[in-house]
C-alpha cells in the first residue's frame, strides 16, 4: 500500500486565511451590535382591513373558519384542499402547542395599504407575511378577509 497520503499535509495558509475571515466577520458583527445602530426597517404601511379568525379542524378533514368575535361561520375549507392554508396553520398550531396555548385565541389577518397581507398569532407573537408566498397562495387568505368583511 502507498503511504503517500500520510506524508502529504494540508497547506496551512488556506486554513489560516479561513480562520482570519471568520474572526473578521465575527468582529464586524460584534462592532455593529455594540454601536447601537439598527438595521434598516421597512416602514409599517397603514392597516386597511383586519379580521380576527379562528380555525377549527373537523372530523371529516375540513376546516371551519370562524369569526373571532362572535364565532359565526365565515367559510368551510373542504377536505384535501387549500394546502397552503393548511400548512400555514399547521406551523402556527405547532408553535401554540409548544407554548401551551390552545385554539381559543383568534388569529389576526391584516391587510395593509401597500398590498402586504399578514397572519398574526397574538398568543405566540408569530407573524407570517403571506404575500411572500405569491399571489395564488395569499389569495386564499384574501378571500377569507373579504368574506369576513362582508359579514362584519
Amino acid at each position: 500500500m502507498n503511504d503517500s497520503f500520510r506524508t502529504t499535509s494540508f497547506p496551512v495558509a488556506p486554513l489560516l486565511g479561513a480562520a482570519a475571515l471568520v474572526i473578521v466577520a465575527l468582529a464586524g458583527v460584534a462592532a455593529f451590535r455594540a454601536s447601537g445602530l439598527e438595521t434598516t426597517r421597512v416602514a409599517e404601511s397603514p392597516v386597511v382591513s383586519q379580521a380576527d379568525l379562528r380555525f377549527a379542524d373537523q372530523p371529516d378533514g375540513s376546516i371551519v373558519v370562524l369569526a373571532g368575535r362572535d364565532g359565526s361561520v365565515v367559510d368551510v375549507v373542504a377536505p384535501g384542499t387549500n394546502g397552503f392554508l393548511r400548512g400555514t396553520l399547521r406551523g402556527l398550531a405547532r408553535e401554540r402547542h409548544r407554548q401551551g396555548v390552545g385554539q381559543e385565541p383568534p388569529f389576526q389577518l391584516v391587510g395593509h395599504a401597500d398590498g402586504r397581507l399578514t397572519l398574526i398569532d397574538p398568543a405566540t407573537g408569530r407573524h407570517v407575511d403571506l404575500e411572500a408566498f405569491g399571489p395564488t397562495n395569499a389569495g386564499v387568505f384574501v378571500r377569507l378577509l373579504d368574506l369576513q368583511g362582508r359579514k362584519g
